[in-house]
Order: structure tokens, then sequence, then C-alpha cells
């Protein structure tokens, strides 16, 4: 894949999400060997949100990570800029149009949240800060619209800390990751795509870094799953 490829315009992201919605799920399984769920249950006990507590789940896709944040009683809105992504999720939770039962549905775009300032305890996103064109501007916008001293929590693709493993897991995303999302059923290169971002983006210090540059504090990570996956989290300020 060319540097013009990864290189997309958001409307052409949003499109090619919105072609593989319906296997989404399926397929982001199969490719992790069922470690996604593990991630989802680490993601939900970081943001650690109770009764009361309202959370924005960002880049929400078609809503599975969004349910998690309501086990402890508190209320989640899934969001995402791709209108099949939410469709796909709405209808599987047995509600319709972009409204599931229990977890609102809501379009938005990362760099402009259809949200009021400060309405969020918690505003988290798994898996899709890399998709965003402006990554410190997005950062922004989740403070923007968090209460002081409210979280924010990134599960993102990382760099693996153990260099032999980091060598077969480069030869992973750059072969066999994408032949996996084409024999489930994808038949666009949004698995090639998926994997040069993955090698592109920001290690742990670098990701941390921009988060606060953007104006969060207190921030910190923890890896999982030998670093291919890190868990970043902080705090807007009280005042």
């Amino acid at each position: 894949m060319t540097r013009a490829q990864l290189d997309k315009k958001p409307h052409e992201v949003a499109a090619m999400f919105d072609r593989t919605a319906r296997r989404y799920d399926l397929v982001n399984d199969l490719m992790s060997m069922g470690q996604d769920r593990l991630w989802r249950r680490a993601t939900a006990r970081a943001v650690d949100a109770g009764p009361g507590e309202v959370v924005l789940d960002l880049g929400a896709g078609t809503g599975t990570s969004t349910v998690t944040f309501t086990t402890l009683g508190a209320r989640a809105i899934a969001c995402d800029f791709s209108l099949g992504m939410l469709r796909t999720g709405a209808r599987r939770m047995g509600g319709s149009a972009l409204s599931g039962p229990g977890i609102p549905f809501v379009a938005g775009d990362a760099l402009n949240l259809p949200f009021a300032d400060g309405v969020f305890d918690a505003v988290t996103i798994s898996f899709a800060l890399r998709n965003v064109h402006d990554t410190e501007r997005a950062l922004r916008e989740m403070l923007r619209v968090t209460r002081p001293g409210g979280r924010l929590v990134v599960s993102e693709f990382s760099q693996p800390t153990l260099k032999p493993f980091n060598a077969a897991y480069q030869v992973y995303l750059a072969h066999v990751l994408p032949r996996i999302g084409k024999l489930a059923g994808s038949n666009d290169d949004s698995y090639e795509y998926l994997a040069e971002s993955i090698r592109a983006w920001h290690d742990q210090p670098a990701l941390a870094a921009v988060i606060r540059r953007a104006g969060w504090e207190r921030v910190a990570w923890r890896n999982l799953s030998l670093g291919t996956v890190a868990l970043h989290r902080a705090y807007k300020p009280q005042g």
C-alpha cells in the first residue's frame, strides 16, 4: 500500500468502513484470535463508569464496545462517522434507524463533535484514533465535551515491547492480516489500510505526549498483549 492510499480523505475512510460493516466484528475476532474481547473488557475496567455517569464511546462502529460501558449502570452513547457501522449496530441490537435499545447511535465527526461542552464523565475511543486526520485536534474535542476532572481512555494498537515478537508481528501485519480480511469476505483494501495504519502509528510514549499537548493531564498507559495494544488513560484538569 502506498502512502497516498494510507492518507485517505475522511469521506473515503467512512465509505471504506461502510462497506465492511456487516462482517466487521467477525473479522476483528478472527484477526485478533479472540483477543479483542479481552481488550474490550480491559477498556471497560479502565473507564470504570458507574451509575449516574455518561460515557461517550467515540469511533464506536457497531456499538459492540459501547455495551461494555453500561455493565456497572452507566449510560453510554455510541458515536461514529460511518453510518453503515451505526445502522448495522442498531439493527443487531434490535433497534431501528440509529437507535438501539438503551444505547443512542449518533453520527459524528471526531474533529467537530455534536455535543455541548462538559457533558460526559468519560470519553473513550477504541482502535479508531488512528483513522482521524488530526489526532491532537480530536483529543482537544474530546477534552471539550468532558466535564472537569473527567477521564479519557484510549485503546489503540501500539508497538510490541519485545524485539523478537515485534519482528514476527510486523510479518503478521504485512502478510497475514490482509489475507484474513479477504478470506472472511472483505472486498476492498480496508485490511491493507488497517495494517499500514498500525505500522505508521505512534508508540506508547509518543501517543502519551500528543495526549498531553491536547490539554489532558496525569497521562499513563499500560500494555496489553505484549504491547500490540496499549491503554492510555488521562484526566481533564479541574479548573
